[in-house]
């Protein structure tokens, strides 16, 4: 098959529908289209059907006599995809429907051509009865699980609206300059001649922005490792962490391995990379050794330090916890489609006993600086600050960042704040 719209809806249906991932849903079907302006096409329509979905997905039930959501998965997703390309694409309004419709013949399905074709034209019809219906709840107004909306709303009453708009906005493509290969005025200059778009970042010693997402792997200095790609706010744990030459370093949670590359290229460190999945822990590799960095790689349970630490403390630990990921759901718009509100208690007691595992591995002076691309205070201070109760010898660091806020224990950067991702940062230094 050949038809990117066909394509799009048949990995929207496994992403929405059957939880596979938008990275592999990406991965598995791209490959198929040979013409690169369709393999575009195609990732701009999966990645908006995700992001979306939530918002055009409960329409439909209003738009059809009977669901195909389980009987025509990829018939429904592809309507789902009908209505983005109208209302967020603002495609011609002739060229989607007609696109759309010629796409359910690709996807075999011919005898549903007719109905695609009058779903999409009352949509047109009743569009602002139909719009205003869907804008009278937080969650099919900006696309987010409902427990999601709420929490946002509890936790944040005053940004909640902000942070979910910020939420579906293309984020800028943010370059981190590998200094130890390149300088950043040199790569400025070399992608600038090579005809993209990029400015240095305000106040970010090491970051580039591009505004618009494109291919990498195609881009100067990347096969000889002069770059990799990091939002701003990931960018900040280097400059947070204070790294210097000679010291030991663990990166817990390390996959794929962004933030402890950022370390090895601050500072001649012996740098720890744990993770608890191998298949993860190959991408660890991979990066480093595109950036000509070098680590210790470890496989096993932060939690549970006996089965991979040798003894020797560590002068700076980075804990890049597990979390809900509601901090970056601009740039992984799946993770609203797989998350549950169930997951959070479980990331919780994950996150505690991490925390509580890794503190005895820090030397005396050192530091430990705690991360979550979450937004959610229940993740964030309220562990921190539940720590704390436990050890009242820790000494808390204040981040003072040109973005975001104080929270009640560390710094909170909500999405959208400076044009970065959402993430939580708190520093934490042993006596």
């Amino acid at each position: 098959m050949t038809d990117p719209r066909a394509l799009a809806a048949q990995a929207l249906a496994d992403v929405a529908l059957r939880g596979t991932s938008l990275r592999d849903a990406m991965e598995r079907h791209a490959p198929k289209l040979a013409d690169g302006r369709d393999r575009a096409l195609l990732m701009a329509l999966l990645s908006d059907g995700a992001r979306w979905w939530l918002r055009f997905d409960p329409v439909l039930d209003r738009l059809l006599d009977k669901p195909l959501r389980q009987k025509e998965p990829a018939v429904h997703a592809l309507m789902v995809l009908g209505l983005v390309q109208l209302e967020i694409l603002e495609l011609p309004d002739y060229a989607a429907v007609a696109a759309t419709v010629q796409a359910t013949r690709a996807l075999q399905r011919p005898r549903l051509a007719g109905l695609v074709n009058a779903v999409l034209r009352r949509w047109q019809r009743e569009r602002t009865e139909l719009l205003a219906w869907l804008d009278a709840k937080p969650q099919t107004r900006h696309a987010h699980p409902a427990w999601l909306a709420k929490a946002i709303t509890q936790d944040w009453p005053e940004h909640a609206d902000a942070i979910m708009a910020a939420d579906n906005r293309e984020p800028p493509l943010m370059l981190r300059v590998n200094r130890r290969r390149t300088t950043r005025e040199a790569l400025l200059e070399r992608l600038r001649s090579d005809g993209y778009t990029a400015e240095v970042h305000d106040w970010l010693v090491d970051g580039i922005v591009l505004p618009h997402s494109a291919d990498v792997t195609r881009m100067p200095g990347f096969a000889s490792g002069e770059f990799a790609v990091q939002d701003g706010a990931a960018q900040i744990a280097a400059d947070l962490a204070e790294v210097r030459d000679g010291q030991r370093v663990l990166d817990a949670c390390a996959a794929p391995g962004g933030k402890a590359c950022h370390l090895l290229e601050r500072a001649n460190v012996a740098l720890t990379a744990l993770e608890f999945d191998p298949r993860r822990a190959l991408r660890i590799t991979q990066n480093l050794e595109r950036l000509g960095l070098r680590a210790k790689l470890a496989v096993g349970d932060a939690g549970d330090p006996a089965g991979w630490w040798d003894g020797q403390p560590f002068d700076r630990i980075l804990i890049d916890a597990p979390c809900s990921a509601t901090g970056v759901l601009r740039r992984r718009p799946d993770v609203r489609l797989h998350r549950r509100e169930s997951d959070m208690a479980p990331l919780v007691a994950q996150q505690q006993r991490i925390l509580e595992a890794l503190w005895p591995l820090l030397a005396p002076g050192g530091r430990l600086l705690y991360i979550t691309c979450s937004m959610l205070r229940q993740e964030n201070e309220a562990v921190i600050g539940g720590w704390l109760s436990a050890h009242p010898e820790a000494r808390v660091i204040a981040p003072d960042l040109p973005v975001g806020q104080a929270a009640a224990v560390g710094w909170q950067v909500l999405p959208g704040d400076g044009d970065l991702d959402g993430m939580y940062y708190a520093v934490l230094e042993k006596p």
